[in-house]
């Protein structure tokens, strides 16, 4: 079974619970990592906990949500192991997990339709790694955070 992480900022909260109830209906195991309301709140601090869950392996991809989808994909990107890219087209959507490897997906609630913003992230999670040359450019990418990571 496919275990998916999903979390959100205040901007982000009815988006998250529409992608979420689709895809518990579905048959995904699905983490909320909140936030549950609108009121204001710290997005990288929902990121975070998304890209901890996938990082560990506890989870098999993340969903993250804010308005423009720019801050949790940079808040989810600084976690070690991540690739988040912004799933705002289905090409889009289906290249970063094909291309690039990618194990979460950010959206941006204020510029895409909950419908789309399903219909991207089926297409990203259907997606395959086609590894061979893209492999070559995946390990480049974790070569350079293993040299420059911290722990």
């Amino acid at each position: 079974m496919v275990k998916i992480a999903i979390g959100c900022d205040h901007g982000g909260v009815e988006l998250k619970k529409y992608l979420l109830d689709n895809l518990l209906k579905e048959g995904y195991e699905v983490t909320d990592c909140g936030t549950y309301t609108t009121d204001s709140v710290n997005y990288p601090y929902y990121a975070f906990a998304v890209a901890n869950k996938v990082a560990s392996g506890e989870v098999n991809y993340g969903v993250v949500i804010c308005r423009s989808g720019e801050g949790v994909s940079i808040a989810a990107n600084k976690v070690k192991g991540i690739r988040c890219g912004i799933g705002y087209n289905e090409e889009v959507s289906h290249l970063m997990k094909e291309h690039n490897d990618a194990n979460m997906i950010a959206f941006g609630a204020d510029f895409i339709t909950k419908e789309d913003a399903l219909r991207n992230l089926h297409t990203f999670l259907a997606a395959t790694f086609l590894q061979g040359h893209h492999q070559i450019r995946v390990d480049m990418i974790k070569d350079y955070e293993n040299e420059h990571s911290k722990d």
